[in-house]
């Protein structure tokens, strides 16, 4: 990306997805469609890249290594879209990992979860997101990559102001008033 004639890295973002999306194509279509993981890798890229983003998309059918995946993100400050597959009903242990987040986390399913079988109607992963978008298919993680854009411009435009003391000499009065530990000439002295 450039920016003013000078190169500036790209913010990196890991797309992070659990157990069966590796299967995407094969995996009821009627439910998930018909866009493989092929598909949902490149989708994610070209998205990332149009958003000044450098996106690493990952799957894996182990919980414990999503969350080492996690823990990566949270030591790093890297940005999170989030579909945990199956481990999204159950799992406090990617849970508790999201927790610790240190930077936006958007949890992401291709299906509306509220819209199926009752058990995946509860996600132990929402409340510790930044937020959840579902039932997309493919369109929710593009959503979730613009979300992720949304959180960091705003809060970059929330960084403090710091404000510091012009260099004065002892005895000058500054902005913030006479310097401390001198008299004010404008209070009488009191014995």
């Amino acid at each position: 990306m450039t920016v003013g004639g000078q190169t500036e890295t790209a913010r990196r973002v890991l797309v992070l997805n659990g157990p069966n999306l590796g299967r995407l194509g094969k995996r009821e279509p009627s439910v998930y469609g018909t866009a493989t993981y092929a598909d949902l890798t490149v989708t994610c890229r070209q998205a990332g890249r149009e958003l000044g983003f450098d996106v690493e998309v990952r799957q894996t059918e182990y919980e414990g290594e999503l969350i080492t995946w996690i823990h990566e993100a949270c030591d790093n400050a890297i940005p999170v879209v989030l579909n945990a597959g199956a481990f999204t009903h159950y799992s406090y242990a990617v849970m508790d990992a999201v927790k610790m987040r240190t930077a936006p986390l958007v949890e992401v399913h291709l299906s509306n979860i509220s819209a199926r079988e009752d058990f995946r109607h509860q996600s132990v992963i929402t409340g510790a997101a930044t937020g959840i978008i579902a039932g997309f298919g493919l369109h929710s993680y593009v959503l979730a990559l613009h979300a992720i854009a949304a959180q960091i411009a705003e809060s970059a435009q929330k960084e403090p102001l710091i404000v510091r003391p012009l260099a004065h000499t002892a005895g000058e009065p500054t902005a913030a008033g006479p310097d401390v530990g001198e008299p004010d000439a404008r209070e009488p002295d009191v014995l």
